[in-house]
């Protein structure tokens, strides 16, 4: 795991190209401590922080193809090098001279051209630059577990693993795009292509772009189709257990040992018992938890790993310990980052950093398998919605004016379609309170149907199950889940790898019916089934808990609460949002009237990011 940033600009500026090179990839130091590098042309300049993982002597960046032609920089893990490496020896003739997996890119590139990236498997962003045409051509992975940010100002085209290493180039402008302050603030993370700083885009995921002639392209090389075959229960199990069990042994390549995260779920627990049963030595395993009562999973973990005898590491985090990380994990995030889940993934990672390089994480069976409680629809519900979208509006009209909430909610919700009130697995709170939050000086017309909408629209006529999946898939896994998992990992040089999210396990996981994924308030049907062949009942059927961050516990204390509302008095704060309504929604939570504690730590979250982006840098 690594981290690149440069920039493509003509003419003759008055700066030293690789003088401001080099200030933007210290901002990203933290990336890859181990080395840097450096390429520069009166075009191109490139900028490489490496952390050494596979061939450690060798795999310095940039790494030039063998003619000389292309230089390559690139974050990431390429799982199949070896036998891409072997296909163009002996079937292209090219040479190589190290043993890494960057390698096999460039060289990739010289036979394959655009078509490169969807040659791979793994986890990847990277640049390619032709030195004879003067172009740029570079992808992002699959799913997006890798981050890559790009920006044209002016005639400069700027790129790069981290927003942040734009900071200190000239041609960079740090303005707030307001329609993003609005979408973070209703679904806790950035689900925009535009960044929340103006003219700064994310490459999507499964996308390659070229750059010829100061032309910016983007396109498709690949886009998640499902394909549910009328398979047996009992194969589709098999199926899953064997590309699974594939794909974690791809995944523990490496020349450095390999730690692992463990939760006490399913996932993360599967994963744990296939390396035991192949492992000779014990992996390193790590956990975080709360000392709080409720909040703490942490006894889960360590009693799978008293069975499988593996060594296992705990971190518990104190509210001190919690408040204290905010502005580092905000820092570390680029964008406003509202999940709680986070700050204990940020000390996850420092935990296991002192021990190791890489670690194993459970990151995606959610997402490919089914397994969020907001998937399970009651059997009642799901009958229910087969009437006529005109009666269920009728009935919700008339029944809502009833006093009874319980029913009342019942009857308006399902009156609804899934593509009015589904925006992923956290949203914070709708378009009217996102707009009587924030100041007419910083409105936004956009609503969360204008980010949705696009990816509803591909998925049309299949069932509700289908449709929330889809929507994950392609907003809240790389927005948030992945965001964070690369972020809080690299926050501390430890490369996270997430072997779920392997483009030969979704071959597999496209292939599932509905009633493969769910049953009844069954989550992850066949996935737990097949995980059942490797780990006891107990936590193969666990319903999923995550990180429970007790942060609505912990502001009605007098001292956290004036943190809180510490932020919320701060002139900037007056600057982007109505702070007496603020001050009465932490009131009415203080005092048990409303729980409102993820509209506080929304709000507070996007403070300190600004004040770490717009104040203090």
């Amino acid at each position: 795991m690594c981290g690149f940033t440069g920039f493509f600009e003509t003419g003759s500026p008055s700066y030293d190209r690789k003088e401001i090179a080099k200030k933007m990839a210290d901002t990203i130091i933290h990336r890859g401590p181990d080395s840097d590098g450096m390429f520069s042309d009166e075009y191109v300049t490139l900028a490489f922080r490496r952390l050494s993982i596979i061939d450690l002597a060798g795999g310095d960046q940039p790494i030039f193809s063998d003619d000389g032609r292309y230089v390559v920089v690139f974050n990431g893990e390429i799982y199949n090098y070896k036998e891409l490496r072997k296909e163009l020896t002996e079937k292209y003739g090219r040479r190589f001279s190290t043993n890494s997996d960057t390698e096999s890119i460039v060289e990739a590139y010289s036979v394959f051209g655009e078509e490169t990236a969807s040659h791979l498997r793994g986890m990847f962003a990277f640049v390619i630059y032709d030195t004879v045409l003067h172009t740029l051509y570079g992808a992002r992975d699959y799913f997006g577990i890798k981050p890559f940010y790009y920006g044209i100002f002016g005639d400069t085209f700027l790129f790069g693993s981290e927003i942040k290493s734009f900071l200190p180039h000239p041609a960079f402008k740090k303005e707030l795009n307001d329609d993003a302050l609005k979408m973070y603030l209703e679904f806790q993370y950035s689900p925009m292509k535009e960044c929340i700083f103006k003219n700064v885009f994310k490459l999507t995921q499964g996308h390659y772009f070229t750059y010829k002639n100061g032309v910016f392209e983007e396109k498709a090389y690949f886009t998640p189709e499902l394909d549910p075959k009328n398979r047996g229960y009992e194969e589709t199990v098999k199926l899953i257990d064997e590309t699974v069990k594939s794909s974690v042994e791809y995944h523990r390549i490496s020349d450095v040992e390999v730690g692992f995260f463990l939760s006490g779920g399913v996932d993360s627990s599967y994963m744990a018992s296939l390396i035991s049963e192949t492992k000779t030595e014990p992996m390193k395993t790590y956990s975080v938890g709360f000392r709080i009562d409720g909040f703490d999973e942490t006894n889960l973990a360590h009693g799978l790993c008293e069975i499988l005898k593996v060594p296992h590491r705990i971190k518990e985090i104190d509210p001190d310990d919690f408040f204290n990380a905010l502005p580092m994990v905000q820092y570390h995030s680029d964008e406003p980052h509202a999940n709680l889940s986070a700050v204990p993934l940020y000390y996850l990672a420092s935990l296991a950093s002192e021990d190791v390089k890489v670690v194993l994480s459970g990151e995606g069976a959610d997402e490919f398998f089914g397994g969020y409680d907001w998937y399970i629809q009651s059997g009642f519900s799901r009958v229910y919605k087969k009437l006529p979208q005109g009666l269920r509006n009728v009935f919700a009209k008339t029944l809502g004016k009833i006093p009874q909430k319980h029913i009342k909610r019942f009857f308006t919700d399902n009156a609804k379609r899934v593509e009015d009130t589904y925006v992923g697995q956290a949203f914070i709170m709708d378009d009217a309170l996102a707009d009587r939050l924030i100041n007419k000086s910083h409105a936004s017309k956009m609503t969360f149907r204008d980010v949705t909408a696009p990816y509803y629209e591909k998925v049309k006529g299949c069932d509700d199950l289908t449709k929330k999946m889809y929507l994950d898939m392609n907003l809240w896994l790389p927005g948030d889940i992945l965001l964070k998992a690369d972020k809080m990992s690299m926050a501390h040089s430890l490369e996270a790898r997430v072997p779920y999210l392997d483009i030969k396990v979704w071959d597999v996981a496209r292939t599932l019916t509905s009633a493969q994924k769910m049953k009844g308030r069954h989550t992850k049907r066949a996935f737990r089934t097949a995980a059942n062949r490797h780990i006891p009942e107990e936590w193969a059927n666990r319903k999923k808990a995550g990180f429970m961050v007790p942060f609505r516990v912990w502001i009605k204390e007098d001292r956290f609460r004036s943190k809180v509302e510490g932020y919320f008095n701060k002139d900037y704060a007056k600057e982007f949002f109505d702070t007496e309504l603020l001050k009465t929604m932490l009131e009415e939570h203080v005092s048990g009237k409303k729980n409102n504690a993820r509209v506080i730590y929304t709000v507070l979250s996007f403070l300190i990011w600004y004040e770490q982006y717009f104040v203090l840098r």
